[in-house]
């Protein structure tokens, strides 16, 4: 495999983790907008893309293939769980 494959690779496996890193702290700005989280954007998308492509990877390991629907779900629960307890620790 050339550099430039390999290079389309990871990026196509981490761009489920990054949409979501992305899109998620930003929706739930926008969403509640009465509920403010103390850290700021940018720590909120860095958190999540982190625990993302690491459930990402547990997955490719567990399974033995990335694009598994149980892999995308973890990832989604794991980075909504993530972004309520950054939302969460805000109100206190």
């Amino acid at each position: 495999m050339d550099p430039l494959a390999l290079l389309n690779h990871v990026i196509n496996f981490a761009a489920p983790a990054v949409w979501l890193a992305l899109l998620l702290p930003w929706l739930t700005r926008f969403l509640f907008r009465k509920s403010r989280s103390r850290f700021p954007l940018l720590k909120q998308a860095a958190f999540i893309f982190m625990a993302g492509l690491l459930v990402l990877l547990v997955g490719l390991a567990l399974l033995g293939q990335d694009g598994k629907m149980m892999t995308y779900l973890a990832l989604v629960i794991t980075a909504s769980t993530g972004q309520w307890l950054m939302l969460k620790g805000g109100r206190g």
